[in-house]
C-alpha cells in the first residue's frame, strides 16, 4: 500500500511539473513570435515582454508581476488572474470580463488601460494607481471600496455601477451620474466632484 502511495505521489509531482511553473522570471520575450505555454504560473515575473494580441486564454497567473509589458488586445478568455500586479504596462482594449472569475484579484500601477472593459465584474477593493483609463467601461461593475489613486478617467463609463465607499479623491476627468450609479459614502474632492454634475451642463466658478 505504501509503495502504491509513493508511486502515485511521484507520478503526480511529475505531471504537475509539466504544467506548473513557479518563481521564474521571463525577460524581454516576444510572445507575438513565441507562444506562452498553457500552464499555471505562480510567483513569476514577466519583465518587458510583448503580449500584443497574444492568446492567454485558459492560462493561470497567481501571485505574478507584469512589469513594463505590452498586453494590448491580448485574449483573456477564461484566463485566471489571482493576486496579479501590473506595473508600467500598456494594456489597451483588454476585455477583463472574459477572465475566469474564480479568485480574481489584480492591481494596476502606472498602466495605460484605455478602451479596456470591466463590464459586470466584481472588483471590490481593487486598486488602480497612477493609471490612464480613457473610455474604460465599468458598466454594471461592483467597485465597492475600490481606490482610484491619481487616475485619469476621461470618458470612462459608469452606468449602474456600484461605487459605494469608492475613493476618487485624487483622480480626475471622471463623469459619474449619481442618479444612475450607487455612490453612497464614495469619496471625492474638489475640483473633481464637478464630474458628478456634468450631465446638468452648468457652469461652476470659484470665488
Amino acid at each position: 500500500m505504501y509503495t502504491l502511495y509513493l508511486t502515485y505521489y511521484y507520478t503526480h509531482i511529475i505531471q504537475m511539473g509539466s504544467d506548473y511553473i513557479a518563481d521564474q522570471t521571463f525577460t524581454k520575450i516576444d510572445y507575438t513570435q513565441e507562444l506562452l505555454a498553457d500552464r499555471e504560473y505562480d510567483g513569476c515575473t514577466f519583465s518587458s515582454c510583448n503580449f500584443y494580441e497574444a492568446d492567454l486564454s485558459g492560462i493561470t497567473f497567481s501571485n505574478c508581476v507584469f512589469a513594463g509589458c505590452n498586453l494590448s488586445m491580448a485574449r483573456l478568455v477564461k484566463t485566471r488572474l489571482s493576486d496579479v500586479v501590473f506595473k508600467d504596462c500598456k494594456m489597451l482594449g483588454l476585455r477583463f470580463e472574459n477572465c475566469n472569475v474564480f479568485g480574481l484579484s489584480f492591481s494596476f500601477d502606472k498602466c495605460l488601460l484605455n478602451h479596456s472593459s470591466f463590464f459586470q465584474m466584481k472588483l471590490k477593493k481593487s486598486h488602480f494607481k497612477n493609471s490612464q483609463l480613457h473610455e474604460a467601461d465599468f458598466t454594471e461593475c461592483d467597485l465597492s471600496a475600490a481606490v482610484f489613486d491619481d487616475c485619469d478617467l476621461l470618458m470612462a463609463t459608469f452606468d449602474r455601477t456600484i461605487l459605494e465607499k469608492t475613493d476618487f479623491r485624487s483622480s480626475f476627468n471622471y463623469s459619474i451620474d449619481p442618479e444612475l450609479n450607487r455612490i453612497k459614502k464614495a469619496r471625492f474632492s474638489l475640483p473633481g466632484v464637478v464630474g458628478l454634475l456634468s450631465k446638468y451642463d452648468i457652469e461652476i466658478e470659484g470665488r
